[in-house]
């Protein structure tokens, strides 16, 4: 696929910023009049036989008979939420073959993008790097479908990453009113697509800005004196929440650092392993899943909300970055990132979600519990980033962002203990 005949130009960019809503409204009446019911693949008991993987999808498919629905929405929309259950569906359904779980997927696709591949509710103009996320489903539904739609919005969002305002070490601003701020969430939502559009498109001249987006952001939010990651880094250190000699976020909030530890794992998987600074990759990785062993909860197995803060009072073990933390570790040992002796701390770690968290229903319907609702920096209320902050956001269940990595966790238990 030739990436400048098939990307949007950059002017193209530029005009769409100064678009109105217009088309994206006629997308979406014209998406909501024409979609399919998914009905039919809502069940109402899911079987306690299938494999831990499969009811927690099914589970999930159960309460959201339409992909559209996940994240709590009430109407169609492109969000970050949408890619990270869509994927792991995916990988559920190559891992079994039932075909429903890609067609979830597809549908959702097919509703959400048009024959020129404009995505409804996608703004090229607000440069946000949570947008890029779902893009990593239609990978695989263009290869099954060869639909040029899908192959089109794919190129939409990496013609994204061709103007993405960036720091002066070339790390990728999180968001356009984000000015000179990278967030560990930002990673996860770009660097795993733009790894594997590189890697799918052949174009080896991308992937030293994918590893850089890893080492610039691992070098400005590291800790010492934790051997963490804070949350974010403001260059400028003009934010509130900045602090003024190092720019840095006030806390490690754990779910930040649960995307950051997906990313590196769902990106090395596209880094030729002769590549140019990959070996920085798998020592920022190193660290990250000794610090994982390291903050996990002895009695519990699991990990806090605010992880340099873990056992204090207010703070609570959180099921989000609980789930990402096990997801990473157990696809690390698999694909032989880190040493095997880290099963030991994800089995634990998959035990305490088993216990803290997950419920089960008279029908099999699998829900997951104390779920940070959102969490943020910045923006308008204003968020500071303090510990009582952290610790008052909302908590609720079945929060996609458990949903998705926990079904990943469990199909990665089932191929590492066959």
């Amino acid at each position: 696929m030739d990436f400048k005949t098939s990307c949007l130009h950059l002017q193209e960019i530029f005009n769409i910023f100064m678009m109105k809503n217009t088309i994206n409204k006629l997308i979406l009446c014209g998406a909501v009049c024409c979609s399919v019911s998914f009905s039919l693949y809502a069940q109402k008991k899911v079987s306690t036989e299938q494999p831990w993987s499969v009811r927690v999808a099914k589970s999930e498919m159960t309460r959201c008979p339409e992909a559209w629905q996940l994240d709590f929405v009430k109407t169609p929309s492109w969000g970050y939420c949408h890619g990270v259950v869509l994927q792991a569906c995916l990988n559920v359904y190559d891992a079994y073959g039932d075909r429903k779980m890609f067609e979830y997927a597809e549908t959702f696709c097919d509703r959400m993008i048009d024959e020129e591949g404009n995505i409804i509710s996608y703004r090229p103009a607000d440069l946000n790097l949570d947008k890029i996320n779902s893009g990593k489903i239609l990978f695989r539904i263009y290869e099954q479908t060869k639909k040029e739609k899908y192959r089109k919005a794919m190129d939409r969002l990496r013609a994204q990453l061709t103007v993405q305002p960036r720091t002066t070490e070339g790390g990728f601003w999180h968001k356009l009113r984000y000015t000179n701020q990278m967030w560990l969430d930002g990673i996860y939502m770009a660097s795993p697509f733009y790894a594997e559009y590189t890697f799918r498109n052949n174009r080896p001249e991308d992937y030293q800005d994918v590893i850089r987006q890893f080492t610039v952001v691992a070098k400005h939010t590291y800790d010492p004196k934790t051997g963490l990651y804070r949350h974010a880094w403001d260059e400028k250190k003009t934010q509130q929440w900045a602090d003024k000699q190092t720019g840095q976020s006030a806390h490690t909030w754990g779910r930040a650092m649960g995307w950051f530890a997906m990313a590196l794992v769902d990106a090395l998987e596209f880094i030729p392993k002769h590549e140019a600074g990959r070996d920085s990759m798998m020592v920022i990785l190193d660290n990250v899943a000794a610090q994982i062993k390291r903050w996990q909860d002895k009695k519990t197995g699991v990990w806090y909300q605010v992880i340099d803060r873990s056992g204090d009072e207010g703070n609570y073990l959180e099921a989000t970055v609980s789930t990402m933390f096990v997801y990473t570790l157990y696809k690390a040992v698999r694909l032989g990132y880190i040493d095997s002796s880290y099963l030991e701390v994800a089995d634990k770690g998959y035990e305490g979600i088993q216990k803290q968290f997950i419920k089960v229903d008279k029908d099999g319907v699998i829900s997951i519990t104390d779920c940070c609702a959102v969490a943020g920096l910045g923006g308008t209320p204003y968020r500071s980033g303090d510990y009582e902050y952290y610790i008052h956001e909302q908590v609720r269940e079945n929060d996609p962002k458990a949903v998705g990595p926990f079904i990943n966790v469990c199909l990665e238990r089932e191929r590492l203990h066959k």
